[in-house]
C-alpha cells in the first residue's frame, strides 16, 4: 500500500511518499480497458458484457483502495478521486445493462449513449492519470502549492465528472419513461430501473 501523508500548515505541506502500490494505476487500465473494449466491439450486448466483465475484475483495486485509511492525512481527496472513477465506472456498467433491454431505445441511440459514457470515462481516467505525479516519487519535483493545487483541481473534476454521469444517466433513463407514458407502459420502466422518482 502507499501512504502520503501531509501535514499542512496554512497554504504549505510537507508531502511523504513512502511504498507506492499499483492501485491507482490498475483502476486506470481497467477504466481505459473498458473504453478500449467499448469502442471496438461490434454490438451493444457483447460490448456491455465485456466491459462489465473487466469492471468486475478490476473490482478488486477499488475495494482495496477504500481500506487504505490514510491515503492523505488529514485530506481525503486523493482517495475520493480516485474512487470517483470507480463510481463512474459502475454507473455505465450498471445503468447501460438495463438499457440494454429496455424497448424504449434504439440500436443506434444505444451506441450513442454508450459513445457519452465512454467520453466521461475517458476524460474522468487522464484526471486521474496526473495524480501519479504526486503517488510516485518521480512526481516529487514538484513543490507543496503545485501538489495541493492538482490535488484541488482533479478533485473538482472528477465531482464535476460523477455529477456529469449522474445527470447523464437520469436523462437518458427519463427518455425511456416518457416513451413508456406515452405507450402507457410506465409499469415497465419502473420494474425495469425502479422506482426512484429522480428519475421520473
Amino acid at each position: 500500500m502507499f501512504v502520503l501523508a501531509a501535514l499542512a500548515t496554512g497554504v504549505q505541506a510537507q508531502w511523504v511518499v513512502s511504498d507506492p502500490s499499483n492501485l491507482v494505476q490498475g483502476i486506470v487500465n481497467s477504466v481505459n480497458e473498458i473504453v478500449e473494449t467499448s469502442e471496438t466491439a461490434q454490438n451493444a450486448l457483447s460490448t456491455w458484457k465485456e466491459t462489465s466483465k473487466i469492471f468486475e475484475q478490476g473490482r478488486e483495486y477499488y475495494e482495496k483502495l477504500r481500506k487504505v485509511n490514510d491515503l492523505i492525512s488529514g485530506s481525503e481527496k486523493v482517495k475520493e478521486s480516485v474512487l470517483m472513477l470507480s463510481d463512474i465506472s459502475e454507473i455505465y456498467v450498471k445503468n447501460y445493462g438495463k438499457m440494454l433491454t429496455d424497448k424504449n431505445f434504439s440500436q443506434k441511440e444505444l451506441s450513442a449513449i454508450s459513445s457519452g459514457y465512454n467520453t466521461l470515462m475517458k476524460k474522468s481516467s487522464r484526471s486521474i492519470a496526473e495524480l501519479k505525479n504526486i503517488i510516485n516519487p518521480t512526481g516529487m519535483s514538484m513543490n507543496d502549492k503545485e501538489r495541493i493545487d492538482l490535488v484541488n483541481r482533479v478533485h473538482r473534476e472528477m465531482t464535476h465528472y460523477k455529477e456529469l454521469a449522474n445527470y447523464y444517466t437520469r436523462k437518458n433513463l427519463h427518455v425511456s419513461y416518457l416513451r413508456a407514458k406515452q405507450k402507457n407502459e410506465q409499469q415497465q420502466v419502473f420494474d425495469l430501473y425502479g422506482k426512484d422518482e429522480r428519475y421520473w
